[in-house]
Parts: structure tokens; C-alpha cells; sequence
């Protein structure tokens, strides 16, 4: 089965395993799936991920973090940019995500970034999800 927007798959499997408790969720490996799984790591969504090549399929495993209740750190996951619709923001513009309790990822010319990052780099770029 062909997927159009592979980012949005793997933002939904996540969404979905979280909600559902599970313990990890496997995704297939792309260079832009690693980036925001790094990013998901470093803002503390996620426990931590390994890239795994099972049968010349490389996927990543994530290992999904919940607090003392047994809920989900992920709130929210949100694709923002599209295929059918790309959404572009500069450093200056760049929205909030609660208030600023959550993270903004983006594709930057200096790479994947979160836009705390962006603003401090004055880059903006292309908006790809919103994790609260």
C-alpha cells in the first residue's frame, strides 16, 4: 500500500499507540522520520528509539513515556505542513504551541529543528507537526 504523506502516518501511529498504552510502536525509517524522533527524544516525549533493520526493512522502534498515572506524556500530536498543502512560517511569525508548553518541529535550511531553536537561529522554514 502506497503512503502520501509517510510523515503523517507515523505521527498517527504514535498518536494512536499512546492513546492505546502501548509500550512501543514501529515506524519505517526515513532520514526526516529519524530527525523528529531525535527531536521527540530531546524534548522528553518519547523514552528513547533505536533504528532497527529486521529483514532488510529499516524501521525505528520508539519507546513511548507515560507519567505516574499510566497517561501519556504525548497530549497532542498535530501534522501542521501537507502535501496538498505546505504551510511556511519566517522566525518572526513562527505560532506557539500552548503557550508555549508545547513544541513546534519544522524543516529548516539548517536542518530539522524545534522552533524555540529556529527563533534563536532566525530561520524559518517549512511547519511539518505541533507535540503537546
Amino acid at each position: 500500500m502506497s503512503v502520501s504523506d509517510p510523515v503523517a502516518d507515523m505521527l498517527t501511529k504514535i498518536r494512536n499507540a499512546a492513546a492505546a498504552g502501548h509500550e512501543k510502536v514501529d515506524v519505517p525509517s526515513s532520514k526526516l522520520k529519524l530527525e523528529i524522533v531525535k527531536i521527540l527524544k530531546t524534548e522528553g516525549f518519547i523514552k528513547n528509539f533505536k533504528r532497527l533493520n529486521e529483514s532488510g526493512e529499516n524501521t525505528i522502534r520508539m519507546f513511548l513515556k507515560y507519567d505516574d498515572n499510566e497517561s501519556s506524556v504525548i497530549h497532542g500530536i498535530e501534522r501542521v505542513s501537507t502535501p496538498g498543502r505546505r504551510v511556511y512560517s519566517g522566525y518572526k511569525m513562527l505560532p506557539r504551541v500552548y503557550n508555549g508548553y508545547g513544541t513546534l518541529i519544522l524543516s529548516t535550511s539548517v536542518g530539522v529543528i524545534t522552533g524555540k531553536h529556529a527563533s534563536e537561529k532566525q530561520v524559518g522554514g517549512e511547519l511539518i507537526c505541533k507535540v503537546w
